[in-house]
């Protein structure tokens, strides 16, 4: 319980929520940024894990035939890139609704990123 006058639990939220959002964003960003095979990512492992948490809504491979029209498919998203897949890193880090919270480890966030850069 706050003090009078002193700040609430909603106002410290207030201030946290950039910080933890900027270190989900460098957080992400060294993922895309390491050298070894995991931290960039394995697009085959990518492809298994978007075929079975993804493939429900989006459409993940040219030969799915079956997804949501109203989410993008992979193949689209990997088009809106642009060769810059630390956005969606980010994105996949601290999803929003109405995805659903995986809460992917970093190395299946990377896999996945590679997986869609590989849709290309």
């Amino acid at each position: 319980m706050g003090s009078i006058g002193g700040p609430s639990a909603a106002s410290g939220d207030l201030i946290m929520k950039p910080f933890a959002m900027l270190f989900t964003f460098v957080a992400a960003g060294g993922l895309m940024a390491s050298g070894d095979a995991h931290g960039q990512g394995i697009a085959s492992e990518g492809g298994e894990i978007a075929a079975r948490w993804c493939a429900p809504c989006h459409r993940v491979s040219a030969d799915q035939p079956i997804a949501n029209a109203d989410v993008p498919g992979f193949a689209e998203i990997a088009a809106r890139s642009a060769d810059d897949y630390a956005w969606l890193a980010t994105f996949l880090a601290d999803p929003h609704p109405p995805m659903p919270d995986f809460s992917l480890t970093r190395q299946e966030i990377a896999d996945l990123v590679a997986y869609i850069a590989s849709l290309r």
